[in-house]
């Protein structure tokens, strides 16, 4: 029965989200929304998004103005945002129902590459494992098929209202 409940789950749950429902899945906003689309989504597995840095984010007024680059824990809150989607996308939850996914760890980080204007900015994640509402996630961020950074994600799902 496992087995065909996850072939059905990897097979038919692939799914895309525009900014509209994105919004939905999580709670921040303008600013810190660092979510533009999810192209592929499959329930339980693995998620692929993207964020287009654009020279008007607010952060490259001061990081840094003659050479400007997208912090480092800025490029890890996307990959933490897009393991909160997937999260509320496979437990069929949502901010608004009470709950969050609070970024609780990150560990083996590591930045290969900056992220500057005009980048467009691939954020993957798969789990490793889910238990009793703590995640594990592998994440990547790519920038023209070259590695920005890789990390492993832990998020906390906690019901807040």
């Amino acid at each position: 029965m496992l087995l065909r409940l996850s072939y059905f789950l990897s097979e038919v749950a692939t799914m895309v989200m525009d900014i509209n429902e994105i919004r939905d899945y999580l709670p921040h906003r303008y600013p810190f929304l660092l979510v533009d689309r999810v192209t592929e989504l499959t329930l339980g597995e693995l998620i692929v998004g993207y964020k287009n840095v654009s020279i008007n984010e607010p952060f490259f007024n001061g990081h840094f103005p003659h050479h400007p680059i997208m912090p480092g824990v800025l490029v890890l809150e996307a990959l933490a945002q897009v393991c909160g989607i997937l999260g509320f996308k496979t437990v069929n939850k949502l901010p608004a129902d009470g709950y969050v996914y609070y970024l609780v760890g990150s560990d083996n980080v590591r930045f290969k590459r900056p992220v500057m204007p005009g980048d467009c900015l691939v954020l993957e994640a798969r789990v490793e494992r889910e238990k009793r509402g703590i995640w594990k996630f592998a994440c990547r961020a790519t920038v023209g098929g070259e590695l920005a950074c890789e990390a492993v994600i832990i998020c906390a799902e906690r019901k807040v209202a």
